[in-house]
């Protein structure tokens, strides 16, 4: 029975209309197209018959080249020709340089923070070679499907960040796609499980990819997909299994750091064989070309092969033990877990995966295919059109988002794990008097201070009135689409000045900024709780001492004699020296004793203020 049918504003369709769209699995190594036929996902060929197209771009002095025949020349045209993009999209080239392998490209530093590859078709970034592939995507559902596509659903990775998921956008914008929805991967993968085996209950989705890792823990319940927590590593997968059969057959062979980018590519395509053929047998032969007629032969055979990738299954049952935690939940509780991924071919991955959740793993469906069916189902929903197995999808964001306060510290407005899309607002003031700008800092972690977290973004928000220090109220509101994507808006509530950014950051979070932020936000809880408790009685205590610096300053002189004036001056000095140490209950000690020091002159402020406001009234009128 359906729950909910899905649409986009103003695209319902109308009776007996039937909108074209499409789900786009956008992969690392291969990717597909799929759409829904006769009420039925399933992927979309080539004239070939061929469903995966590999995820290979080739330059040439005639054209772009995409797919089979673009691999096939990687080896001998490895600087012309750009595989794995999706590891390279939204991140810039410190962070491609911290992937920890030797890339076979030419990369150029530009002006902004985007790098490029340099090709004989130009120098282009890793967004202009993805849009290539969805280009040859698009064109192929269009020539079986015979139509125009009213938009499709593009899959990314649920540990992508906001700058990798706006570049994938970026990517389809420039391919000429219209964006229904950014789905993340595993959750597409529990759509087809889902409808298929109606199976309600807490579920794994276990996504081991070419170039990422993730690992979601999902509740469906009646037709409703509710994520409970999320994890991975936005630069895991497949091709870090190659490289390390690579490294091995390089000190195997005797062959340097120092070779060519062609013996290098040749390397990565024989580990890569070697690793699918392994999943079949137990040994396998290599013969590795070395170039000039020269040659290595050799044998690798399943125990090497498991103890080669064993640290790498490692790191993601490490990620999937996180992820329970995060749900609140052990591996008992779950129902079973969807293998997703070429990469979950690999006997050892199934091997270890099944011993951490005590159960076999689901791969009745093919791993490389169930991605783009689960976004196939959810881009013709979005499309309008009515079908029998509809579902709510309720997908979390991985990172907590919030903003700087005084005193370098973060105050979270949207937690992690929250449900998008979603809006949040928080009040805010001013600090200062007289405060008619405020700088906006939005920023991305788990972690206290804001040194401890990732900067996303910087806006002013100007045309305060000019008041009193926490007179003014400015609403700060957080608002994640369901594509994940975010805008922060700031808006004084009494003359109604406003400010927004779209939060679209120039690169991406490295792979070991995505796991330090999660385990650092539990390793250093007591030291961030200590943290916190300093910054915010600096704070206080600073901005009484402003006051007070600011009253002495008006009426000092005219309301203190000499005597008192010392000893308030003696309690303010006492707390600018305690306020610059690290005790915070030293700070608030201090503070209360200027203010119980102080309590006498307040008092004839108040007075004294009184009695300016009657002078030259009669005090019927204040009746």
């Amino acid at each position: 029975m359906a729950l909910l049918q899905i649409s986009e504003p103003g695209q319902t369709a109308a009776p007996h209309q039937h909108r074209l769209a499409a789900g786009i699995d956008l992969g690392t190594t291969n990717s597909l197209v799929a759409t829904m036929r006769s009420g039925v996902a399933d992927t979309l060929p080539d004239a070939q018959g061929r469903h995966l197209l590999p995820s290979v771009v080739r330059y040439t002095d005639d054209g772009v080249v995409v797919g089979e025949e673009a691999k096939a020349a990687a080896a001998d045209d490895p600087l012309n020709t750009v595989a794995s993009a999706k590891r390279l999209i939204g991140r810039g080239l410190d962070d491609i340089k911290r992937l920890g392998a030797r890339l076979p490209y030419e990369f150029v530093q530009t002006d902004t923070a985007v790098p490029r590859i340099r090709t004989r078709g130009g120098d282009l970034s890793p967004v202009e070679v993805s849009a290539e592939i969805l280009k040859v995507l698009a064109a192929r559902a269009r020539t079986v499907l015979g139509g125009d596509l009213s938009g499709v659903v593009i899959t990314v990775p649920a540990y992508f960040d906001e700058a990798q998921r706006q570049a994938t956008k970026d990517a389809a914008r420039l391919a000429g796609l219209k964006v229904f929805r950014l789905l993340n991967e595993p959750t597409a993968a529990a759509v087809a499980y889902g409808l298929d085996k109606e199976a309600d209950g807490v579920h794994a989705v276990y996504d081991l990819g070419g170039g990422t890792f993730d690992i979601s823990i999902l509740r469906l319940r009646r037709g409703v997909f509710e994520v409970l927590a999320t994890g991975g590593d936005s630069a895991l997968g497949g091709d870090d299994l190659d490289r390390v059969v690579a490294r091995w057959i390089m000190e195997q062979a005797a062959i340097g750091d120092d070779a060519s980018h062609v013996v290098l590519r040749r390397l990565m395509r024989d580990a890569c064989a070697a690793k699918e053929a392994l999943s079949e047998s137990d040994r396998v032969p290599l013969r590795v070309s070395l170039g000039a007629g020269a040659c290595w032969e050799g044998e690798l055979d399943r125990s090497t092969f498991d103890a080669l990738v064993d640290p790498l299954i490692a790191k993601t049952i490490a990620a999937c033990r996180r992820c329970f935690r995060d749900a609140g939940l052990g591996p008992e509780a779950v129902k079973d877990v969807v293998m997703v991924g070429g990469s979950t071919r690999v006997p050892r991955v199934r091997e270890r995966v099944g011993d951490l959740f005590g159960t076999t793993p689901l791969v009745d469906l093919d791993p490389d295919r169930v991605v783009a069916i689960g976004a196939a189902l959810q881009a013709d929903l979005l499309a309008g059109n009515k079908g029998a197995g509809e579902v709510l999808l309720l997908d979390v964001i991985p990172l907590s988002l919030g903003v700087e306060t005084m005193g370098g510290l973060v105050e979270k407005i949207v937690p992690r794990n929250t449900t998008i899309p979603v809006a949040r607002a928080q009040e805010f003031t001013t600090f200062k008097d007289g405060q008619t700008a405020m700088a906006i800092h939005v920023l991305q972690g788990e972690r206290d201070l804001v040194a401890d977290c990732r900067s996303l973004a910087r806006f002013e928000l100007r045309g305060i009135p000019p008041m009193v220090a926490g007179a003014a109220r400015i609403l700060v509101t957080f608002e994640v689409d369901a594509d994940g994507l975010l805008s922060v808006t700031a808006l004084e509530q009494s003359k109604g000045v406003k400010a927004q950014v779209e939060v679209k950051p120039s690169y991406g979070l490295t792979d070991a900024e995505i796991e330090t932020m999660l385990r650092d936000s539990m390793t250093h809880a007591g030291e961030d709780l200590h943290a916190r408790r300093l910054r915010e009685q600096q704070v206080e205590a600073r901005r009484s001492l402003e006051a007070l610096d600011a009253a002495l300053a008006s009426d000092g002189d005219r309301l203190l004699d000499a005597t008192e004036r010392a000893r308030v001056e003696k309690a303010l000095s006492h707390l600018e020296q305690i306020v610059a140490g690290d005790d915070p209950e030293a700070i608030k000690v201090a503070a209360a004793d200027l203010e119980k020091t102080c309590d006498f002159y307040v008092e004839r402020r108040m007075n004294r203020s009184i009695q300016n406001a009657m002078a030259g009234h009669k005090v019927e009128e204040f009746e």
